[in-house]
């Protein structure tokens, strides 16, 4: 397979299981498939490429990660996970399950929001329209605001929405404890003081952050 022998789709690694196993990931997995594609930045060396499960373990093991985190939806897979650890004897990192952080009025969907990308109905994945961490910069959260929401809003192991004013009142609380305050008079009215000696000048201090 690694030497090219073979076409896309004419043959594949698989890991030999249990067959019978009630948990359908653990019936003689495929490891390995064939593709012929170049690769962004292998270019054409390989024609192989492991499969998600089979890859997932061992990166994190190389990685030494210690809690890998995953969505609900791949609770499933973690027998898989923790078979090839086992069996390729590597650093034994954990697989840990909780709830996707849904977000009122947002869509957090990756293949949904990369379709916006792809459709070029957004300018790139840092459009400040987007729920990235790149797009909410541009429209000018903080870090501090979102570790803070984070931190708030919790983990859980429930499906939920949570709702957005909470993601926009943690942004408010941060600006108002860093954001420098000035004033302006628009359309001025032009006044003159008789009563006041010409030479002489007084400085009046202002506070940029009375709340700092």
């Amino acid at each position: 397979m690694r030497n090219g022998e073979f076409k896309d789709g004419e043959k594949t690694l698989r890991a030999k299981i249990d067959m019978a196993s009630p948990n359908m990931h653990l019936r003689d997995p495929l490891m390995y498939r064939i593709k012929h594609a170049h690769h962004h930045r292998t270019g054409n060396k390989w024609c192989i490429y492991p499969m998600y499960d089979f890859a997932h373990g061992q990166s994190d093991s190389i990685e030494n990660i210690t809690h890998s985190i995953c969505t609900l939806e791949f609770e499933v897979h973690k027998p898989l996970y923790n078979w090839f650890i086992e069996k390729l004897e590597i650093y034994p990192s954990h697989q840990y399950e909780f709830a996707r952080r849904n977000i009122s009025y947002m869509v957090m969907s990756k293949r949904k929001l990369m379709q916006l990308v792809n459709e070029k109905l957004v300018d790139g994945w840092d459009d400040p329209r987007m729920p990235t961490i790149s797009g909410h910069r541009r429209r000018g959260y903080t870090p501090e605001s979102i570790r803070n929401f984070a931190e708030v809003a919790g983990i859980s192991r429930r499906e939920n929405v949570t709702d957005i004013n909470l993601l926009e009142f943690c942004l408010r609380e941060h600006l108002n404890k860093i954001a420098t305050r000035t004033m302006a008079v628009i359309d001025p009215v032009k006044v003159v003081i008789i009563n006041y000696d010409e030479t002489k000048t007084e400085l009046l201090p202002a506070e940029k952050q009375p709340r700092g």
